[in-house]
């Protein structure tokens, strides 16, 4: 594996397929779309310098959806044995039509959200309790970054922990499902740092064995870093088959709106290089090899990373 040069990568580079040393590139060929995920958008209310996406107040790199532009979607990903839709953003309940969204997507399918559980969920607990009553389960993942108030507040606004342990307790209260995601640290004991959670769980009312998804730093949309190539060889002598159909380009795809177009992308961690555009239905993504080439491929290939709780 050798080491990125950044001045050869550009949107629609001639290494899509072969690395910069002449090796044929580490690849995921699509075996189904268990999860499909929405991206709702990189508006939202908070200004996280860490952010993925690059989401803040009036951003928008990639455009809130509508109804109207979700429905064809959900009903190819069912035509395809699709399990679960997601929904993540920026922040999804900024979105103007989420709730009608959620509404429809729930007749169908086991639903989850990816919010940071502050003013914008906070004020429309009331428009989402209906949703319980649907035919299939809502479930919502908080940004809990860390389990320190000051830490967690320094990146996303002072009171945050307190507002989204208060929000999360009244969404557990009301029956739905919670989990948390958090921020990883180099070489850290991540059984210890899950555990400190649990006190904090407890004294919020929440459960102390709610679910943690650990993130590692992804770093802001158009970095380029200088991380090792993933060659085919590297694929099959470091991945079993087995291993291989874990990595979410495997198994899921994410549909965006960018430029007033629909277009479905080959992953949740890659939508920053429109070389990952697989086209604008599903049908079509499924057709497309996942190249191993942009920086976040190389964060799955070595640490396992995944956005998906299936």
């Amino acid at each position: 594996m050798g080491v990125v040069n950044k001045s050869l990568l550009s949107p629609d580079s001639a290494e899509w397929n072969v690395t910069p040393e002449g090796d044929p590139r580490g690849y995921i060929q699509p075996r189904a779309i268990d999860e499909l995920w929405f991206h709702t958008g990189t508006g939202c209310n908070l200004r996280c310098p860490f952010c993925l996406e690059g989401s803040m107040p009036g951003n928008n790199r990639l455009q809130p959806m509508t109804l109207t532009d979700v429905k064809p979607f959900i009903a190819e990903a069912l035509a395809l044995g699709t399990k679960q839709f997601s929904f993540t953003g920026g922040e999804p309940f900024m979105v103007s039509e989420i709730i009608e969204i959620l509404d429809h997507a729930l007749d169908f399918n086991t639903c989850l959200v990816l919010t940071n559980a502050t003013e914008p969920l906070a004020n429309r607990l009331g428009r989402i309790a209906p949703l319980l009553g649907k035919a299939f389960p809502l479930s919502l993942r908080v940004s809990l970054d860390y389990p320190d108030p000051e830490k967690h507040d320094a990146g996303r606004g002072r009171g945050n922990f307190s507002l989204a342990l208060k929000t999360m307790r009244q969404i557990h209260r009301m029956g739905f499902n919670i989990s948390i995601a958090r921020q990883s640290a180099e070489n850290e004991d991540v059984e210890a740092v899950n555990r400190a959670y649990q006190p904090i769980f407890e004294e919020a009312g929440i459960p102390a064995d709610t679910h943690i998804v650990v993130f590692p730093e992804f770093h802001e949309p158009g970095s380029h870093l200088d991380v090792p190539h993933i060659t085919e060889s590297c694929m099959t002598t470091y991945k079993t088959a087995a291993e291989r159909d874990q990595f979410m380009c495997s198994f899921s795809k994410m549909v965006v709106k960018k430029g007033g177009r629909m277009r479905v992308y080959a992953c949740t961690l890659v939508d920053d290089d429109d070389e990952y555009d697989q086209g604008g239905s599903l049908a079509e993504a499924m057709q497309a090899r996942v190249m191993m080439k942009h920086h976040r491929c190389y964060t799955c290939f070595a640490n396992g990373a995944s956005c998906s709780e299936l």
